[in-house]
């Protein structure tokens, strides 16, 4: 992956955790709220894994954030 584009992975999942905290869940609790494997959000929240739209909807549909917040810099 290119610096850049890791650096957009990077921010998407630190913002996902960042969130996930602020809703209290554990990358297990959001993992099964997901239907995902705690190791597939672990490595989203590290930037070593892409994520689909539809993934990423659910994502911030279950953190009960718009999803351009998953992106913003901050």
């Amino acid at each position: 992956m290119e610096p850049y584009q890791w650096e957009k992975y990077r921010r998407l999942g630190l913002n996902i955790a960042y969130y996930r905290r602020m809703q209290g869940l554990t990358q297990m609790e959001l993992a099964e709220q997901l239907n995902i494997d705690r190791t597939h959000m672990s490595r989203i929240e590290s930037a070593r894994t892409g994520v689909s739209l539809d993934l990423l909807f659910a994502i911030a549909d279950q953190l009960h954030v718009p999803v351009e917040k998953l992106f913003e810099r901050e």
